[in-house]
């Protein structure tokens, strides 16, 4: 086949490698306009609704200001509890350190002495740090604001505009393929917005769970565990085993009874998350096999640390749509030409 017959599809390929290859040549600017997508996905069909009575601009500033409003309660709330608690949290990390060396059954492993001696030097140096460099903090919290207004400027204009920014990038295409385009589009943009609602509402719930189990327990640093678990739904299958063994390891100080209990806590939480909440929030929209997920979260770690395992998953969604909307191309067109065939023949 001439190769213009699959320009649109190389020039979807091209397109989507370029976009993503910005998250490693640009990753501000990147990660601006992604994390402005994924809140707009998040507030659209709220501004839909609201626009059939307001006009399109009033509708997203109202909403936007409304989530702002939102995110500062939360923030707060989860503040009062979190920030006394991690800072008892790294005053106690030495103590916590040997009681963790005690543990008869890690007693006689110099392998793992000498793992956690790393890890909580790691914590402790970068806790102290935090704590006592405020003008650091002043200069980083102050860039983030910036960046924060950034975002909800750019947000706005998605929740306004977003339509014709689409139908715009479309018409860059062939026109024969605009349809098709426009439909791949929508695809990518339904897929993000139900990963990004379902991993919200997972860390939602995992840390209110592991919060409520850990204070009715009488476990120390409930909101530490808590905040931990919930970011940690963010990175599929690796975050939470990550944030498991950390609370069994810690709460293995109290007795070894608890860290058994906790242990098991974690282990039917995981699966009641990852065997119904996940699937009922998805269904089988994404549909990757967790080999693919494993893989592109460690690969996206190597490239970009903490901010490449987060990216993985809906890159890999985009990635599948991509493939997808060419192998489907390719197998009508071969269709297509098959048809073409038979009937010139039927005819002669």
């Amino acid at each position: 086949m001439k190769l213009r017959n699959y320009r649109t599809s190389i020039l979807l390929g091209l397109t989507f490698a370029l976009m993503i290859s910005a998250f490693w040549f640009f990753p501000n600017l990147a990660f601006i306009i992604f994390l402005s997508l994924l809140l707009q996905l998040l507030l659209l069909p709220l501004v839909n609704r609201l626009s059939q009575k307001l006009p399109r601009s009033v509708s997203a500033g109202l909403v936007l200001l409304l989530f702002v409003l939102l995110a500062l309660a939360i923030l707060g709330i989860v503040s009062s509890s979190f920030i006394p608690t991690f800072k008892k949290f790294v005053q106690d990390i030495p103590e916590l350190t040997r009681n963790i060396e005690n543990i008869e059954w890690l007693r006689d492993s110099e392998l793992l002495h000498t793992e956690l001696d790393s890890v909580w030097g790691e914590l402790m140096t970068s806790g102290v740090t935090a704590l006592k460099s405020s003008l650091s903090i002043v200069i980083s919290i102050f860039n983030k604001a910036i960046d924060i207004v950034i975002i909800l400027f750019v947000t706005f204009y998605l929740l306004m505009d977003g339509e014709k920014i689409k139908s715009y990038l479309a018409g860059l295409f062939p026109h024969k393929d605009y349809a098709r385009v426009l439909n791949l589009f929508d695809r990518i943009l339904a897929a993000l917005r139900t990963y990004v609602c379902s991993q919200l509402v997972i860390c939602f719930i995992t840390a209110t769970v592991v919060f409520l189990y850990f204070s009715l327990r009488g476990l120390p640093y409930a909101s530490v565990f808590a905040v931990v678990s919930g970011i940690s739904e963010f990175v599929p299958v690796l975050g939470p085993t990550v944030a498991s063994a950390f609370g069994t390891l810690l709460t293995a100080t109290q007795s070894p009874i608890m860290a058994l209990q906790t242990l098991g806590f974690y282990l039917v939480l995981t699966q009641i998350n990852h065997n119904f909440v996940y699937p009922t929030l998805i269904g089988k929209s994404l549909n990757l096999h967790p080999i693919a997920i494993i893989l592109g979260i460690i690969f996206g770690g190597e490239l970009l640390n903490a901010a490449g395992m987060f990216l993985a998953v809906p890159i890999i969604v985009v990635i599948k749509l991509v493939i997808e909307d060419i192998y489907r191309d390719r197998q009508q067109m071969l269709q297509n030409l098959e048809q073409s065939r038979w009937n010139h023949s039927h005819k002669a």
